[in-house]
């Protein structure tokens, strides 16, 4: 059987700016986002349960993280986001998520309704 993806979606809001762009570009300036973040996970289907993984053990691994560090912040003062992008959010998310879990696949983060960043480090 092929693999699986499933994917759990969260949100939060925040502000950031990008500090490195030139002074009369818009994302210079303080500004905010409802933040959309797709956790892939990637996986065979369990032949008893009948999932990759429990979407509740993706949310109690994932869900603090945001909440406690992301959620209604100024990104700029999380520890490794002095330049929050949405691609610098997606490789932090990564780093933070994949060592508790092990069938992350990809990270996708979007910032507005047409904009979003993916990373998966997998050819």
């Amino acid at each position: 059987m092929c693999p699986m993806d499933i994917v759990k979606t969260f949100t939060f809001e925040s502000a950031h700016r990008l500090p490195h762009l030139p002074e009369d570009h818009k994302c210079k300036r303080l500004h905010g986002h409802s933040f959309r973040i797709e956790i892939v996970c990637r996986g065979e289907l369990h032949p008893q349960l009948g999932w990759v993984i429990d979407f509740d053990d993706i949310s109690k691994i994932v869900k603090p993280i945001i909440d406690n560090e992301l959620d209604h912040r100024y990104l700029n003062d999380v520890p490794g986001l002095d330049n929050p992008t949405s691609e610098k959010i997606a490789l932090w998310l990564w780093n933070r998520v994949k060592p508790h879990l092990p069938q992350l696949y990809k990270v996708i983060v979007h910032e507005t309704c047409t904009a979003r960043a993916e990373l998966c480090p997998f050819p």
